[in-house]
This record gives structure tokens, sequence and C-alpha cells, in this order.
């Protein structure tokens, strides 16, 4: 996510401990009506507007006192910048028949099949997915899912063993902000939208994850670590995941 951040706008503030719930505000630019998330949050200490590209938004996130009113004057007065960063998001491009999707970065056409029995199964390079048209975005997600969880699980047990350490939990998700995470108690996460990226990405990533088993840092050891898990070289996939992050964010809901 990008962030712009503006220090010294609110000062000396008592901070509650729970954040509010978020609000919407109206923006006007160029004759259009913008709308954007604000959040009162007892960890910031300055304000701050960030792209939510996962979720299509922008989001003005504040100390817990910061009034309604001059939150609006504040979204306000940075219009521009707001719509220019709305108008980079990727398009939505959802599961339906016909449409393109990349399979491990390798473009596939969705072929709905009312008429035939089963899930969903692919040929070459098309998804066929049997049933009611409006169960066929979550049959092929749940699809895609399963799938990338077959091409992680050996991956990721695979190098934590080269390193000597075992793998508690693995999770596939929908996390939008962060690919994958490993936590200090051997728990790793993963998005389930990585299915879309190439496989050398997949693997780097794991790889990345892997060297978290014995860095919690991503100190110089941690990325001589990294490196060497990576199946091949780690730059260019490392690269990919950088530039085009928000596209994998585009398909399905």
């Amino acid at each position: 996510m990008r962030r712009m951040a503006f220090s010294g706008l609110v000062s000396r503030l008592v901070l509650p401990r729970a954040d509010l719930e978020p609000e919407q505000l109206s923006v006007a630019h160029a004759g259009d009506t913008l709308t954007v998330t604000f959040v009162r949050s007892a960890r910031a200490r300055r304000v701050s507007l960030r792209v939510d590209a996962g979720r299509r938004r922008i989001v003005l996130t504040s100390p817990m006192r910061l009034s309604l009113a001059t939150a609006h004057a504040f979204a306000q007065a940075h219009a521009g910048w707001i719509a220019a960063r709305l108008r980079r998001l990727p398009e939505r491009r959802p599961f339906v028949d016909g449409a393109e999707v990349p399979y491990f970065g390798q473009p596939h056409v969705i072929r709905h099949r009312p008429d035939a029995r089963g899930t969903v199964w692919r040929e070459g390079s098309e998804i066929h997915v049997a049933g009611r048209a409006e169960h066929l975005p979550r049959r092929l997600r749940d699809w895609l899912t399963a799938e990338l969880r077959r091409e992680l699980l050996p991956l990721v047990h695979a190098k934590a063993a080269s390193v000597d350490r075992r793998v508690k939990r693995i999770t596939i998700r929908d996390n939008r902000s962060r690919w994958g995470s490993c936590g200090p108690d051997a728990t790793m996460t993963f998005s389930w939208r990585l299915v879309f990226a190439p496989t050398e990405v997949v693997d780097y990533l794991v790889a990345h994850e892997v060297a978290h088993l014995v860095h919690l840092n991503h100190s110089r050891r941690f990325w001589a670590l990294a490196r060497k898990l990576t199946a091949g070289p780690m730059d260019p996939p490392h690269l990919w995941l950088r530039q085009n992050a928000d596209l994998l964010l585009q398909y399905g809901a």
C-alpha cells in the first residue's frame, strides 16, 4: 500500500484504548464525488492518507480526537491526490464465463459448464466450472485456493526441513496487504491470490517466509538465507511482486 503522511496537524492527544468505527467522507473534485474512509486509531500519531488497493479505497487515518469536520477539510484539501490514486487502481476482473485469469502466471479462460457434473477442472488453457452461474465465483475461488495449497505445502515443508525447522500450521486467507507472513510460533499465512502469480514468485515468497523461521527480521543474514532458499535467482520474482502486487487484487471478489 502507498501512504501519504502529514505530521504536526494534531498534538497533545490523550488516546483511548480502542479504534472507532470507520466513517465515510464525501469529497468533491472536478465535478465528481469521491469517497474516503475515515478511521480514528489509537495507534496513530499523525494524519495519513493511504491507498487500500485490495478494497479499492482511500483511507484517512488520524489520532482519536480529530473531529469529523477537520478530517473532511483535510481530505478535501487533498482531493487531487485522492482522485489521481483512485484512477490508478486496476479494474475489477470478476469470475464470469469467458473471462481470462492467470493460473500460476499462465492465462486461462473461464468456461461455465452448467450441463456438466462435478465442480471445477482444467483442460489445456481453460478452467471449466460446472453448476449454476451464481455458484461459479465461489466454486472457482475454492478450487484455486486448493490448487495453491497443493503447490504451497510441499514447498514450505521442504524448505523448512532444509534449515532444520518445522512449520506448525499453514493457513490460506484473503490477505490483501501481505502476501505471506510467518509468526514467532512457526505458523504461516499466505494469500490465496498467489495462485495468479508465476510459480517462481510463489517459490520466492515461500523462501522468504521460511527464512523468517530462522531470522525474525530483515537483516543481512535473513536476506542471505532467503536468497539461498529460493530455487532460482531471487531478484526477478522479488521485483515482479513489487511491481505487480495490485494486479493480483483484480481477480474475483
